[in-house]
């Protein structure tokens, strides 16, 4: 079974014009926030050539937890706590 669209006949002249619209997103992830602000960069450039823009949005810090030993001599637990600014 096959579906058909129906065309309307547009007349002469009123044809609309359909200009192609581009979405981007770019995800940045540094564990320095200096790194993070070529992003806005990007963003002003945007702005400058008269285009739509939205951002930059701040995501939630990932926190990474990596454990480095386990010790049966009572001292426990170590690990290194490192964090991730991430901005869309």
């Amino acid at each position: 079974m096959t579906a058909y669209a129906v065309m309307k006949p547009t007349k002469l002249g009123l044809e609309e014009s359909q200009e192609q619209i581009h979405k981007i997103r770019i995800t940045l992830s540094s564990k320095q926030f200096k790194n993070l602000k070529k992003g806005r960069d990007l963003v002003r450039g945007a702005k400058d050539k008269c285009l739509k823009v939205k951002g930059p949005v701040r995501k939630s810090t990932k926190v990474l937890h990596i454990t480095s030993r386990k010790s049966p001599c009572g001292e426990g637990l170590e690990y290194a706590k490192w964090k991730f600014e991430r901005w869309v």
